[in-house]
């Protein structure tokens, strides 16, 4: 079969694909037929999404999706949810950038943290630990703690109200809180706790404490897959991202700048590092492999079973493909989400699957949600 039939062959699959998942059909896509097929079904009999997105240019290689009533795009870009411990990497970037922490903030932790009358639990590690091992273990206590001394802040900041309207700058840098404008219809933004926001909300007064669980991506703080795989580019990438985009050749520049987050250039190297470290020692160990994965897993507390998640990239040196796996109800993001996106990135990196991971492709397929 020549080149020409070959290419008519993979376009055609791909509109196929495209129409499944809702998607645009106008024109030459980006996604991976393989990749996209690979999703749908590890997608099967749950709700969820799988996003990837290659960091050097923004094209969306897969964006499967399945809920109850089938494929629906809107589960991964128009269905903001909690983050989950997944936004611990923005956190740090953003903690580190103002000179809150630095690698050795160390902060003691006995599975969880008691405050009052409220109790914020944490799995068992050692104590106290530093940054790079707080991400790779996420430990909760660090992230509410260190955030909650950022709000708190009066020297730094005049106000609270400038401190956390600061913290909500960077976040929007790194494509969260707001539509990125892709080019799918159907786009929404989610929830980045702002001055205006939180005063309207806690009005007898808010400080750190008030609002501390968005240090652990839940209570006022909400993103949809498709930024949190953005968020996973613009780590892979050390600053910078494409606003993600499904058209392949686009001439509409908007997909074609480049845009850089505020985060301060020296803040990748440690929440990198952290993210190595999760894989290979850390809460997403399961899915150590030969080339080096970046990741951070995410439980989100939710009424009834947990959310599972999960960003990543890999290689780590040299980014080829970043993910996001987010599945409702789904338990631990080490259990569910990681090992699907794991599988996501073996598939793109080296072009199938092993023996040993399609076995584990056909077991997290077989789980009905």
């Amino acid at each position: 079969m020549n080149k020409r039939c070959v290419l008519w062959l993979v376009g055609l699959l791909t509109v196929s694909i495209a129409r499944a998942q809702q998607l645009p059909t106008d024109g030459p896509l980006t996604l991976r037929p393989l990749l996209q097929k690979l999703g749908e079904r590890l997608l099967k009999g749950k709700t969820g999404s799988i996003v990837a997105i290659n960091p050097a240019n923004g094209e969306i290689l897969c964006l499967a999706t399945n809920t109850p009533q089938g494929a629906d795009v809107r589960q991964a870009i128009g269905k903001p949810q909690a983050p989950g411990s997944t936004f611990k990497t923005a956190q740090a970037l953003t903690l580190l950038s103002e000179g809150i922490i630095n690698t050795e903030t160390a902060v003691e932790c006995h599975e969880g943290i008691t405050d009052g009358n409220i109790r914020v639990g944490c799995h068992k590690h050692r104590s106290p630990l530093k940054l790079v091992d707080a991400l790779a273990q996420s430990c909760n206590t660090w992230f509410l703690m260190t955030f909650a001394s950022m709000i708190n802040d009066d020297f730094m900041y005049e106000t609270r109200d400038e401190a956390i309207n600061t913290w909500r700058s960077y976040m929007q840098s790194m494509g969260l809180g707001g539509p990125m404008h892709i080019d799918i219809e159907g786009e929404q933004g989610g929830l980045l706790a702002g001055a205006d926001y939180l005063n309207r909300r806690y009005r007898e007064g808010w400080d750190g404490k008030t609002i501390w669980w968005a240090g652990m991506g839940q209570g006022d703080v909400t993103c949809t897959p498709l930024q949190l795989c953005n968020l996973a580019v613009t780590i892979a990438n050390r600053g910078w991202y494409y606003v993600p985009h499904i058209h392949k050749e686009t001439k509409n520049q908007r997909y074609l700048t480049r845009r850089q987050t505020k985060v301060a250039p020296e803040a990748y190297g440690p929440v990198i590092e952290g993210m190595h470290k999760a894989v290979e020692h850390g809460t997403a160990y399961a899915i150590k492999t030969t080339y080096p994965i970046c990741g951070k897993t995410g439980t989100v507390e939710n009424p009834g079973r947990d959310h599972s998640a999960f960003i990543g990239f890999a290689p780590m040196a040299e980014p080829k493909i970043a993910v996001s796996v987010y599945v409702e109800h789904g338990g631990f993001g080490a259990d569910l989400a990681a090992p699907m996106a794991a599988l996501i990135i073996e598939q793109y990196l080296k072009g199938e699957l092993s023996k040993k991971s399609e076995a584990a492709a056909i077991r997290l397929s077989s789980l009905k949600l």
